[in-house]
């Protein structure tokens, strides 16, 4: 079951976080962009399980599609709205390794399984930057209006992009200790700002907390994934 888990959590986060662009994010209250979304999660999930003809992954997709416009016509536009959102697609993707565990097993890619811990490390950087970034910045959103912004156009996006690139890596390879330097490196180099605006630094300590963390509880789960898959034959990662 945790091979097929594995390729439509892959599946899902191609589907979500890289092929779903802003336009159709913006756009998918309109009935022909909302399918057109089912269709790129069908597909992807298709081609991450090399199975072409199933149907409970067309089941999966139309699972999909109802979860994402109980959100887009229930308003939930904030953090919490993402979480639960993501928490069903979780669930959906649980209940179709379950109920079909052999979709790995029978699909035009079981004879690689070196693919599956790529596929993990693959789902997991992904989750640590992508989604890290927009969960991160809706729980901040209620805070963004009260705080002064001087810096550079995107300087803060960046900024997280790469702690949480490096978080994921460190601990990925073994270096769990390089955290810790980069936590006390930011924390010199945000000093200035936290003596001279508390709301400010409020600002900076609550995000930097979230993306960390987001960083770690996603990385981990990473791990744990390899422990379970065939190991992978890279120097480092190998569970």
């Amino acid at each position: 079951m945790i091979e097929t888990f594995t390729a439509l959590v892959f599946a899902h986060v191609l589907a979500d976080f890289v092929l779903q662009t802003a336009w159709i994010n913006a756009q998918k209250h309109r009935i022909p962009v909302m399918m057109l979304h089912g269709a790129l999660v069908l597909v992807c999930a298709q081609a991450a399980t090399g199975q072409w003809a199933s149907p409970w992954l067309l089941a999966l997709a139309a699972a999909h599609v109802a979860i994402d416009a109980a959100k887009i016509w229930s308003g939930f536009h904030h953090f919490r709205g993402f979480v639960t959102d993501q928490a069903a697609h979780i669930v959906t993707l649980v209940a179709v390794a379950v109920a079909a565990p052999g979709l790995w097993a029978t699909g035009q890619w079981a004879a690689l399984p070196a693919l599956l811990p790529l596929m993990a490390i693959a789902s997991g950087l992904v989750v640590a930057l992508t989604a890290g970034q927009y969960a991160v910045a809706l729980l901040m959103r209620p805070h963004g209006n009260r705080i002064r912004n001087n810096g550079l156009r995107d300087g803060g996006r960046q900024i997280g992009l790469l702690e949480r690139g490096l978080i994921f890596a460190l601990i990925l390879l073994g270096q769990p200790l390089g955290v810790g330097f980069l936590i006390a490196a930011k924390s010199i180099l945000r000093f200035g700002t936290a003596t001279r605006d508390q709301r400010t630094a409020e600002y900076v300590i609550i995000g930097t907390l979230a993306s960390f963390g987001w960083a770690i509880l996603t990385v981990e789960t990473v791990r744990q994934a390899l422990s379970l898959l065939p190991p992978l034959e890279i120097a480092g990662l190998s569970p």
